[in-house]
């Protein structure tokens, strides 16, 4: 870093303790700040949320958890295999299932690949772990990224945002150009999570769906088998242009979901419960160059519209984006 980086970098640490503001503590935030921490660069994360995990969410009912975001994990590269054993030996992730189903017009057929990963106390908690250590701000809504950078008025030597894109621009200043323009060119499809509670399990040999052609589905996951409960509990998620048209009330495409999900499944009895969970940004479908953005104005943005939606994906880019920023700083 040239000198007179350096001592602007010092003097903004110095002025103000935070140093790097992590915006959004899924799991790209979360490996981010991951990185910075371990350079100890001074981080904070800041959560708009009452809790952290981003679109790995889940949520408690009669106590039990059910993931509303993503369904599960898969891993192919090396460094994220490292973090899933850390996890396994953890007791916080298992290998769920490689075989799948698929329903479409032709009837249903298995389809056998990646090995899928779950979480027994649900995806969050694998974000929640990766934390533990991270100072992180719950229910702490950013409001403005300026030139400077600052954040809500103050300055900091970075930012990262480590959201979906549509979000981040509601937060950046029309000045900061290149930041802009790198959110603008993300593309994001909703969706709707819906969970459904049966009195008892009406099916078998039956993990999980892909759903082909289907005016309502998408997927559909046995929440229970994927937990390792066997409760009768199965999450499904509905198509983009299902969920477009139900985003201003999601609770109220709840009987077309759970009437989708018996009819394909053949179940006799309705839902104990349905819960509907509206995604406005559910997957992306066109993001960035490269896993991660850093440009000159120290603006930073990660997450899975920087290849695959997948979390994998998310964790690569907070994490090469975390890398950047040590580079930069000299952590």
């Amino acid at each position: 870093m040239p000198p007179a980086a350096r001592a602007a970098y010092d003097h903004r640490v110095t002025a103000d303790r935070t140093g790097v503001v992590v915006v959004g503590a899924g799991i790209a935030g979360v490996a981010c700040a991951a990185e910075l921490a371990r350079a100890g660069i001074p981080v904070q994360v800041r959560e708009r949320a009452r809790v952290t995990g981003g679109r790995m969410a889940s949520r408690r009912f009669d106590g039990r958890p059910a993931d509303l975001g993503a369904a599960y994990f898969t891993v192919s590269h090396p460094d994220f295999a490292v973090v899933a054993e850390e996890w396994r030996a953890a007791g916080l992730a298992r290998e769920w299932t490689d075989t799948l189903v698929a329903y479409g017009p032709d009837g249903r057929r298995e389809l056998s690949g990646s090995t899928r990963w779950s979480a027994p106390r649900g995806l969050r908690s694998l974000v929640e772990h990766l934390a533990r250590e991270l100072p992180v701000t719950h229910d702490r809504l950013v409001l403005s990224v300026e030139p400077g950078p600052r954040v809500d008025g103050r300055d900091c030597a970075a930012v990262a945002l480590a959201m979906p894109g549509p979000q981040a621009a509601l937060l950046l200043d029309p000045a900061l150009a290149a930041a802009t323009r790198a959110v603008t060119a993300q593309q994001w499809s909703p969706a709707l999570a819906a969970v459904l509670r049966f009195p008892q399990r009406r099916w078998s040999d039956f993990r999980g769906a892909f759903v082909n052609e289907h005016p309502v589905l998408g997927l559909i996951c046995d929440d229970g088998d994927r937990r390792g409960d066997a409760a009768p509990v199965l999450v499904a998620h509905t198509t983009a242009e299902f969920a477009a048209g139900h985003l201003l009330q999601p609770t109220a495409a709840g009987p077309a979901i759970e009437q989708a999900v018996r009819d394909l499944l053949g179940l006799p009895e309705p839902a104990e419960l349905v819960h509907v969970h509206r995604w406005t940004y559910a997957k992306p479908t066109a993001g960035g160059d490269g896993t991660y953005h850093l440009d000159d104005d120290g603006i930073g943005l990660a997450g899975d519209a920087f290849g695959k939606p997948r979390v994998q994906t998310a964790w690569l880019s907070g994490r090469d984006l975390g890398r950047a920023l040590v580079a930069r700083l000299g952590g």
